[in-house]
């Protein structure tokens, strides 16, 4: 199990690469045009974009790390690197994000807002397309891969390409003499930056902290209650090692079993666990009825 994750893992790093080289190029050509041609909005996406950067290459760092097998230090693996990894993004994009807003706010204020060049906004529909291809591609790959963290990077990669058409228009709009719809376009790309630092930073921390989605834990007790020789469970806990989720449980069966058939009933719920929710280590304790 473990070769097939690393191996997912590796393939997982392709669309994150990509996603690399994308926001880099798309980040230079906006911040060069957007400078060029005034445009606040352009230049709030370029920012975002580099943002974006610094997510991916903490990604893609996690992924590598994720990859290393257990070792003396840590026996349990290195699978929560890509967590961590996330988390330290969304600090740089929470503070990236609270500069472009307080921009945006300044040039209202100060009053030199000017129409941007339309060639800004051509650039914004253009980085559109090319976000949009990029998303195509890394979802392709995580349905492939059944990775959380590239499902993640497309849908990242899919709201760049909404931020790239909402800056566009924005600067379309202020060519009709309405100059502060190119800040008021950069504040609410602002805020999109500030709204993606949280909820990275809220799922990161959330796991971090051993959270879990009680949904998913009440679908892990309805199985294990449905295997012949289960007479009920007392407790179940579930928590996140990176995108694996590893259970414990206490059931109890009848008191009357050897310890053979009772070790054949956890058995046989470790391998529903595993076959049903794809749970990466299941700890059955079993306790008689």
């Amino acid at each position: 199990m473990d070769e097939q994750k690393f191996k997912n893992l590796k393939m997982g790093e392709r669309g994150v690469i990509i996603s690399i080289i994308a926001y880099i190029s798309l980040s230079a050509l906006k911040l060069f045009v957007g400078i060029n041609s005034h445009s606040d909005a352009l230049k709030a996406d370029g920012l975002n974009n580099m943002t974006d950067i610094i997510a991916s290459v903490a990604v893609l760092i996690g992924l590598r790390l994720s990859r290393k097998p257990a070792d003396l230090d840590h026996p349990y693996g290195h699978w929560k690197a890509e967590t961590i990894a996330s988390l330290m993004a969304s600090f740089v994009m929470a503070v990236v994000g609270i500069q472009v807003l307080v921009d945006a706010i300044r040039s209202v204020f100060e009053g030199d807002a000017q129409s941007p060049d339309v060639i800004s906004a051509w650039t914004g529909v253009f980085s559109a397309f090319v976000m949009y291809a990029v998303y195509r591609f890394n979802k392709a790959l995580a349905e492939k891969i059944d990775s959380q963290s590239v499902m993640a990077a497309a849908k990242d990669n899919l709201s760049d390409a909404w931020v790239s058409i909402g800056t566009a228009i924005g600067i379309f709009g202020s060519q009709f003499n309405l100059p502060w719809l190119d800040p008021l376009t950069a504040f609410i790309v602002g805020l999109l930056i500030c709204k993606t630092a949280w909820e990275i930073f809220r799922i990161a921390s959330h796991q971090l902290t051993d959270g879990f989605d009680q949904e998913k834990m009440e679908s892990y007790k309805e199985t294990i209650e449905s295997i012949e020789g289960v007479k009920g469970v007392t407790n179940i806990k579930a928590r996140n090692y990176g995108n694996n989720t590893v259970v414990d449980v206490v059931i109890l069966v009848n008191s009357t079993l050897d310890i053979r058939n009772a070790h054949d009933i956890s058995t046989k719920v470790e391998k529903a666990l595993v076959a049903e929710h794809d749970v990466y280590d299941v700890h059955v304790h079993i306790e008689p009825n």
